[in-house]
């Protein structure tokens, strides 16, 4: 966890702080599993077409992979931009 995220708290007991920081770890752990869920069940469903063989043919690979790319390219795009936000917020005009 980026521990900057609690430097608001040092207001509170140190438990509490503990306890904070324990939350928002689990926070992030499962947003990390819901994008990482959205982006299997998302390609799966956009790639795969059949299920004649236990493993991917070429072009169900080749679109799983760019599918990935993408998701995983515009993830980033989009937390760049709420952390540039989030840094202009923080700055008073």
């Amino acid at each position: 966890m980026d521990k900057s995220m609690l430097g608001d708290l040092d207001s509170l007991p140190e438990e509490d702080k503990v306890r904070m920081s324990a939350m928002i770890d689990q926070l992030q752990i499962r947003d990390s599993l819901r994008m990482y869920n959205s982006l299997v069940e998302r390609c799966f469903t956009d790639c795969v077409d059949t299920f004649r063989r236990k493993t991917l043919d070429k072009q169900e690979e080749t679109c799983v992979r760019r599918c990935a790319e993408k998701f995983l390219k515009h993830s980033m795009r989009v937390g760049m931009r709420f952390a540039e936000l989030n840094q202009g917020a923080a700055t008073p005009d």
